[in-house]
Parts: C-alpha cells; structure tokens; sequence
C-alpha cells in the first residue's frame, strides 16, 4: 500500500496510526493512505520562518521569479504522469485533468514573468512618493515588504494541482515560505507536485513544506506574522476565522468558501446567434466540467420570464450529449464526483431544490456510467432544474449544491431585476452577462458588481475568443464578498499584497528612495 509522506524540516516524513484512505472514485479502490499523527508541525513551522523566510527574502523579486519558472517547467515535465494520476484519484477525465494541471503551471509561468518584471529589488512599492514639507526634501511614501512568518495554505479538494500553484506561486514571489496542506481526499496529485517541487532543487531549505493528511494542530501554532489562505467550505471557513491564534495574534487570514455563481441570458439575444451559443457552451460546460466541483461553476442561471421553458430545453438538450462514465474512457464526457460523501451531499441539495424546482434533465439517484463495475463509484447524472417564481429565500439562493446542478429561473427582462436575483445568492466569485444592449448591460452589471468578485460580460463582438467565466486568471483577482469568503487572492501584483506588509516611510526624499531601490 502506497503510504504518503509529508515534507516537513527540510525532510519527507510519515505519521503513525492506521490513516485516512485516498480512493478511486470510479471504483472505490483504496490507492493510498496517509497519517499526520505524531508529526511535529510547530518545529515544521518554526524551520519554515527560521530557515526559509531569510532565504526568500535575501532573493530579489527577479531570483524569485526564476525559482518559480523552474517550478513550473518541472512540474510541466510531469504533465502525463500527474493527468493519469488525476484521472485515478480525482475522478477527472483528461481534459479535468488538463484544466487543473496546466492552470497550475501557467499561473506559476505569469508569476515568474511578474518576478522578471518587479526586477532586481526587494521592496515593492505602493504608489508616488508624497512631499510632506515646504521644500522637495522630506517625502513620505508606501512600501511593501515580505512578512516573516509562514503562508500556511490550506487548500481544496477540486484542484489539487491549480490550488496549489496559485497560492504558492504568489507567497514565494512575495518572499514568503509556503506550507500547504491539500485536501486528503484527492491528495495523489499535491503529492506529486510536491515531490517534483522539491526535487527541482530550485527551492531554498524550508521554503516549501507539505502536510499529507489531516491539518492536526497545525493551526494552533500560527503566529502573528504567519498568515493563513484557506479554499473550501463556508463552515470551515467560519472555524478558521474564529481561530484563538487568528483572533488574538491577529493571523492575517483570506477565505474563498461558497459561492452560488450565476448567468443572465440578455432579452435581445437570439437562439442560433453567436451570443446564444456561447452562453449555451458556458452553462453547460460549467455543469460538465470537473463534474460541477468547481467554485467558479454556474449554479444559476437567469432568463427572461417569457423564455423559460425554451432556454431549459435548449440547455437539457445540450445535456442530453454528455455521457458519464469511467474517465479513462474516450467516449466519458464527465466522470464521478470525487468522494462518497460529495455524491451524498450533491444528492441531498438536489432534493431540496427538487422540492420547490421542476427537474427538467437528469436524475437525482439514478445514472446511466459506461465502464462501471455493478454500483461501484460516486457517479452523478447531470441535473438541470426549472424554477418559475425563484425569491431571495429559496434555498437555490441559499445553498450550493456542489455538482452538476443548475437552476433556470425567469427575471422580469430588466437588468435591474436580473441584477436583484443574482444578488440574493449573497456574494459570489463570479457572475457572466450575456448581451449587446448597452443599457441592460450597464444595469446589470453595475447592480451585480457590489456582490461579486468578477463580473464576465459576453457580447457578439467577443464571442469567438471569449474565455469560460469559470476560468480563473492569474491577471485578475479571484475572490469575493458575502458567502464567497470575503476574500481575495491573485490579480497580478494585488496578489503579494497579503503575504507582504504596507508601511509608510517618511524623512528624506534620497534616503526613501535608496531603501525602496530607485537609487
């Protein structure tokens, strides 16, 4: 039996105890277990801010991004080897695994490109200089430098692969150590990544830890200039932040959680034009892929009150095309979900939204799997639902269902009332309007703004080179307010402003200046 190790104090090291079990979801076979008990994570730490913060923080932003780019590239070498472990472990089909695999190296590449960039300093700073006295001498400005703690990242179970880049790439170009703990559950691929992360050779000692297995009492060790990223949950989310160690060190702390992510149709589009198809291909993809577990998925999906019952048959009729099954097969179009407890959870949220919404596609306990061994595996039929008079209290704005599920429900064709709807799931990460009426898209999307971390506008002139609103991009910023967690990761050089201090600096111009490296 395959037993994980994690790389901790500049060592790859296993706990005691039986072990949680990693499995394939399309057979339930155990392919690995792993055990964090008896492993000392506060000297892991303490080794992190001793050994690997200095070591960060003596590189310039341009030595970071190089140590980056080889992170990248060596992971990329392994790209087939981690798709065929993605597809094992994770239940993903090739092009999941892709998806996951190669978000993962090109976030890490643009970092690297942004190290290049940021040049030969240390010190990043924030804004102009600002004259504080009557003469050109004393000045005040803002800079930011690296923290001296740990980025304890605490990642979830969707993108093992892309999670991990994403958060890392960003804390090591800002000078910080990382230590990431993947979820258990599809823990093969983190695994690797962190083995060939490691034997780059590219990473100083105690730059880079990983925790295979559960989090233990890692949290409690958290110290004031640590900070601490989790993706996952709203509950854990709401665990995480009433940590003592976050509350009373005041543990710098970002959350993505839940997000019940939309689309409004615009009145005018037209069925068979450019805009159709690809607001069409965006809710249906978003369904498909990763089997609906991602945070970015469409959950919602809004129409003009009129048109409801043609927009769900032509989306069911997309639906009809992907076929479920083993996703090492060819002919598999969506896989299982990734864990028993997932397709219990999609199954029971689907039931209540069954309760108030009409099922239009698919089944809540019954699937069609092609290569399936009798019952074996967590497989899912896509379900599309079909809700007439939706309101701020149904619990399709209130829960996500975290599957392929979508609801279609009808707005009054303004895009005040559309923007209202979308509002009502409480702040998301992303919401896409599709329109080329200037007015509707300027009132739906200011109205939607407020309550969301990206708003995707898709219009007939972008339609052809358009990128999938679940796409998240290293160029942007990924987060959101309300149920998504409140937080915000990414967005080029925004992104290092969490793992890095903003402190302003005032006295002579020349001596500011000297510190910040213009001189």
């Amino acid at each position: 039996m395959n037993e994980l190790a994690s790389y901790l104090s500049g060592e790859w090291q296993r706990g005691t105890g039986k072990g949680a079990e990693l499995c394939d979801p399309s057979t339930e076979a155990v392919l690995a277990t792993v055990s964090t008990e008896g492993l000392d994570l506060a000297k892991a730490l303490t080794f992190a801010r001793e050994k690997g913060g200095p070591a960060l923080r003596a590189m310039t932003f341009a030595q970071r991004g190089e140590m980056v780019r080889t992170l990248s590239k060596a992971i990329y070498e392994k790209r087939d080897e981690l798709i065929g472990l993605a597809i094992a472990n994770g239940g993903n089909t090739r092009s999941d695994a892709k998806f996951d695999i190669d978000g993962a190296t090109g976030t890490l590449a643009y970092y690297a490109d942004l190290g290049k960039e940021l040049g030969d300093t240390q010190v990043l700073v924030d804004g102009d200089a600002i004259q504080l006295g009557r003469s050109a001498r004393l000045f005040g400005s803002h800079v930011y430098t690296p923290r001296h703690g740990v980025a304890v990242h605490v990642n979830a179970f969707n993108f093992p692969a892309w999670g991990l880049a994403e958060k890392a790439a960003v804390a090591l170009l800002a000078g910080m150590p990382v230590f990431c703990k993947p979820a258990t559950s599809t823990g093969l691929v983190a695994h690797r990544i962190a083995e060939i992360m490691v034997e780059s050779g590219a990473l100083p000692a105690g730059a880079f830890s990983f925790l295979a297995g559960g989090v233990g009492t890692l949290t409690s060790h958290l110290e004031g200039q640590d900070v601490l990223a989790f993706t996952g949950g709203s509950s854990t989310g709401r665990t995480l932040r009433a940590l003592e160690a976050v509350v009373a060190r005041a543990v710098r702390i970002n959350v993505e959680a839940d997000s019940l992510n939309a689309a409004v149709f615009g009145p005018e589009v037209e069925i068979g034009s450019d805009l159709e198809n690809l607001f069409t291909a965006d809710v249906v993809r978003d369904m498909q892929q990763k089997t609906g577990q991602k945070c970015t998925a469409i959950r919602r999906v809004y129409v003009p009150r009129g048109r409801l019952a043609e927009i769900a048959d032509l989306l069911a009729e997309r639906l009809r095309r992907i076929k479920v099954g083993v996703p090492s097969r060819d002919d598999v179009g969506m896989g299982p979900l990734s864990t028993k407890t997932q397709l219990r959870d999609v199954r029971e949220g689907a039931r209540k939204i069954a309760e108030i919404a009409k099922l239009v596609h698919g089944s809540i306990d019954t699937v069609e799997a092609l290569g399936r061994e009798g019952d074996k595996g967590f497989f899912m039929s896509p379900l599309l639902f079909s809700h007439d008079s939706p309101s701020a209290s149904d619990v399709i704005h209130n829960h996500e269902v975290f599957g392929p599920c979508a609801t279609v429900m009808p707005y009054d064709g303004t895009g005040e009332d559309a923007a209202r709807l979308v509002a009502a799931g409480g702040g998301g990460l992303v919401t896409s309007v599709y329109s080329d009426d200037a007015a509707f898209q300027k009132s739906c999307v200011l109205g939607i703004a407020p309550f969301h971390g990206r708003v995707t506008i898709g219009t007939s002139k972008v339609a052809s080179q358009a990128l999938p609103p679940g796409m998240v991009l290293p160029q942007l910023i990924h987060g959101g307010p309300g149920r998504a967690g409140g937080g915000e990761e990414l967005g080029g050089r925004r992104g290092l402003a969490f793992y890095m201090q903003r402190t302003a600096l005032q006295g002579d111009r020349a001596v500011l200046e000297a510190i910040a490296g213009k001189r």
